[in-house]
């Protein structure tokens, strides 16, 4: 076992930010895939209509609510090793979701990969605000965030080809064969996370974490910039990338390009972020995404009753990416403000807020969204407009005992 403040003593490439760097790669080829494909896969071999598609998502997000359970799955299992389980389990749903193109069948890899996508996320972000410093934190997070957005760009780049190529070779009515491209990235993320668990020691943190969960009033604000967060982004993984297929009629290998330009652009964008966050704070960061987002729903719901070229919802799309880069100033708000044993507690409890809305808004308004799509959109913009009046609150400079301008001012003055 080494200690993170020992760290230093190893090769650059075995150190804690090297793994965190390769488990963003496993995480991102399993989940990337079955993002890029997930539309396309249950319109054109599951038959799926929007209230599919919102039940769907609701069975995804039951995971995410029950993201508390790692709390208690650490009295057993070090946090680095729940990592390496859950980004498995991703990876085995990933694998085996192209050969089940049913609804129950698609539920059950749905639910298997959400399990280890959810858990990951939970112990990445706790590992992350241990593992790193409070002043490295933004720009190395805004790096793993351009990793990812590389690895998402190889990914959708394989999609375009091979959705072009199948394309061609499928006959209708007989869908594409989705098979193959989920098994070569379920097999590929877990190899490269059987690296990991082969070639890195085991890190420890400077801090002992609590094995129970924690609420504190103190993190008011967190929690609620973080329900409001997942309940807002629920809106648009499901029915923003939706409608580019049911409305405007992308192909897969249009979905690939969208998204091929998305990861291209944030890979360029997310390092800056940190540079802003590092030099303006976490309040700046959060006003300008909200302000964007309010902007981009209301957008959505314009363009669905218009007769546009879709290269305008393609657009929307892009900047909803965009200015998404620059939601992990939360997580270094968090690491300012929280006592450094609550990371992993807190992280967990911030889990299920993100999905409390996340389990059953998919599937209520994937009723609405038959009758009155706009209305979906509008209250995704509703719902970014008290995120900002919340962000609003955040100290410029937050620091423990000055969670929010409402607390104590112990810190530098605004």
């Amino acid at each position: 076992m080494i200690r993170i403040a020992d760290s230093h003593t190893l090769p650059r490439w075995q150190r804690p930010e090297s793994l965190l760097i390769l488990m963003t790669v496993a995480m991102a080829l399993a989940f990337d895939v079955w993002m890029a494909l997930l539309n396309n896969f249950a319109v054109e071999a599951a038959q799926f209509d929007g209230s599919d598609m919102g039940w769907m998502q609701t069975i995804r997000e039951i995971p995410g609510f029950l993201a508390f359970g790692a709390v208690y799955v650490l009295l057993f299992m070090r946090e680095q090793t729940l990592a390496y389980v859950a980004l498995l389990l991703l990876a085995v749903g990933a694998a085996a979701t192209g050969f089940l193109p049913m609804f129950w069948g698609l539920a059950l890899t749905t639910m298997i990969s959400s399990i280890g996508y959810h858990y990951f996320e939970t112990i990445n972000q706790s590992l992350q605000l241990q593992w790193l410093s409070k002043e490295r934190a933004p720009q190395v997070i805004g790096n793993l965030r351009a990793v990812a957005a590389g690895v998402g760009f190889v990914v959708f780049g394989f999609l375009i080809f091979w959705g072009f190529t199948a394309r061609g070779e499928a006959v209708d009515p007989v869908p594409l064969d989705y098979r193959w491209p989920y098994l070569i990235a379920g097999c590929l993320s877990a190899a490269v996370i059987l690296f990991a668990i082969i070639a890195y020691p085991r890190f420890e943190a400077p801090h002992a974490q609590r094995r129970e969960l924690v609420m504190k009033r103190r993190y008011w604000l967190y929690y609620a910039l973080v329900f409001m967060g997942g309940a807002r982004r629920q809106i648009f993984l499901v029915f923003a990338t939706f409608m580019l297929v049911e409305k405007f009629g992308y192909e897969l290998h249009e979905t690939a390009a969208l998204l091929l330009v998305n990861q291209f652009v944030t890979m360029l964008v997310a390092p800056y972020v940190g540079l802003l966050i590092t030099r303006f704070g976490e309040r700046m960061a959060l006003t300008i995404e909200y302000t964007g987002l309010i902007c981009v729903f209301s957008g959505y719901a314009l363009i669905y009753y218009l007769d546009v070229n879709p290269l305008w919802a393609a657009f929307l799309y892009l900047a909803d990416h965009i200015f998404f880069s620059m939601s992990f100033a939360l997580k270094t708000y968090f690491q300012k403000i929280a006592s450094p044993e609550d990371h992993a507690p807190t992280a967990a409890v911030a889990f299920t807020i993100n999905h409390i809305a996340a389990v059953f808004l998919p599937a209520v308004l994937g009723y609405l969204y038959l009758v009155l799509p706009a209305a979906v959109f509008m209250l995704g913009a509703a719902m970014a407009g008290v995120s900002l009046i919340l962000a609003r609150i955040m100290p410029r400079h937050p620091v423990e005992g000055h969670e929010t301008l409402l607390a104590g001012r112990v810190a530098p003055a605004e």
